[in-house]
């Protein structure tokens, strides 16, 4: 028995890929930082329920637009629209903001949203009847009160996380990939429920998901950010008194700007080669591209351990920060270059790589927000900063039409989103200076 054992042929064990898992091991450790905060209990559903009440965020003004301009054969009606909408948002939401964080997220989201649903109704039913255009205006403009949900999201990353930094910026950074996915989804959407249903299914379907999005975020109440105890005396003062804050929105402004430029000017530069259906896809590799480098810019360590409310994270974040923006500047120069050559597919490749340095400086930017504003004013810092880009983004599409009608053709307008990006750096490098490393002063 022994001799025949002895004489049967070794056979060798067979060989598994050596690489295959190693790899595996090495993508699961990569993305292990979204692991982690996904990983804290009731995360997960109040993140999920927040996507549904953002990506309305993407549709409603393209909505708008299409229902308007589809109705009353005036697409100079729908933007006038839109544009109040957008003004009187500018106006309210820093307020809205201002009572979530005295009353609470689910006290004051609810009734906000459910006011800004039944303005976004209001604007349905008086296309829909034939409504004068003073309606118009009033219904959109009643939609001013939906509240930053975005915002409230990154307040509980903040919340959960006021002692993890790694942690923090990774929320922020799946926050801000999040956004640029909602509004990249959010119009393609609007535009097929417009144009395939009905001319109002789009604002129909975008007022439904708001509304249901913000009661199932609103329930998640044990990730809820506590209610800051109301100043012993004196009337609470807006975080527009720091310091820092004000240039940072500058910033903020800027990009904003180079969105809404660059949306203008593509979508003239693919209809002046007859192909105005691309500029939408052109469109989504340039948010394509943000998002993708978002998601990759939360895989790093974060630049400052400083907890929200001081502006000690002005040191290395504040560098980083002026990297991101300067990187921002010399990306944005590829589309006007690009755009020179007269190839689209050119223009595809410069708007992806400009999009990648966009999440960076929002990531960042939003970063140096929560680390300036205290806790207790913290959904409004963020919803000022919103604010801002929203304006950037209103000054931006002016700036981009007018360019196209006055410039020598729409390749030439590329100069404005690039001159909007190059501001951003120059603001943050002339104010560098007077930006003390010093722990804020309580903002109640």
């Amino acid at each position: 028995m022994i001799l025949f054992l002895a004489a049967r042929p070794v056979t060798a064990p067979p060989v598994r890929p050596a690489s295959r898992r190693p790899r595996l091991r090495l993508r699961s450790r990569a993305f292990a930082p979204y692991r982690r905060i996904f990983a804290v209990p009731g995360t997960r559903a109040f993140t999920a329920a927040n996507l549904l009440a953002r990506l309305p965020m993407g549709m409603l003004s393209v909505s708008a637009v299409l229902m308007i301009a589809g109705s009353r054969g005036s697409y100079a009606l729908a933007g006038a629209v839109t544009a109040t909408g957008l003004a009187a948002t500018a106006l309210a939401g820093p307020w809205t903001a201002r009572m979530v964080d005295r009353h609470g997220q689910a006290r004051i989201a609810v009734p906000a949203t459910a006011l800004a649903v039944l303005g976004s109704l209001s604007l349905l039913l008086c296309v829909r009847r034939g409504a004068p255009d003073w309606a118009l205006f009033a219904s959109y403009a009643a939609t001013a009160t939906t509240p930053n949900t975005g915002g409230m999201s990154r307040a509980r990353w903040a919340h959960l996380f006021r002692d993890d930094p790694a942690a923090r910026h990774t929320a922020n950074s799946f926050e801000q990939a999040a956004d640029e996915l909602c509004f990249m989804l959010g119009p393609v959407l609007a535009t097929l429920l417009c144009t395939t249903l009905f001319p109002e299914a789009g604002t129909a379907v975008a007022a439904a998901l708001l509304l249901t999005g913000v009661l199932l975020f609103a329930a998640q109440r044990r990730t809820e950010p506590p209610v800051a105890p109301a100043p012993a005396t004196g009337r609470p003062r807006s975080p527009l008194r720091l310091p820092e804050l004000p240039p940072l929105l500058v910033t903020f402004l800027a990009t904003g700007a180079v969105f809404g430029s660059l949306e203008v000017v593509t979508i003239a530069f693919a209809d002046g080669h007859g192909i105005r259906t691309a500029a939408g896809g052109l469109l989504a590799l340039q948010a394509a591209g943000s998002c993708a480098a978002g998601l990759l810019y939360g895989l790093l360590r974060p630049t400052t351990g400083a907890p929200p409310g001081s502006s000690g994270a002005w040191g290395t974040a504040g560098r980083r920060f002026l990297g991101c923006t300067a990187a921002m500047a010399a990306l944005m120069l590829l589309p006007l270059l690009a755009a020179a050559t007269g190839s689209l597919a050119a223009l595809a490749v410069a708007l992806l790589l400009a999009g990648m340095a966009t999440a960076p400086t929002m990531v960042t930017g939003m970063g140096l927000v929560q680390s300036l504003t205290p806790p207790s004013r913290l959904n409004e810092g963020m919803t000022l900063a919103v604010t801002a880009l929203l304006s950037g983004i209103a000054a931006g599409s002016a700036g981009g039409g007018w360019a196209v009608d006055h410039l020598a053709g729409a390749g030439a307008a590329y100069g404005v989103p690039a001159a909007a990006a190059a501001l951003a750096p120059a603001v943050t490098l002339l104010t560098a200076r007077r930006r003390p490393n010093r722990p804020a002063a309580p903002v109640s």
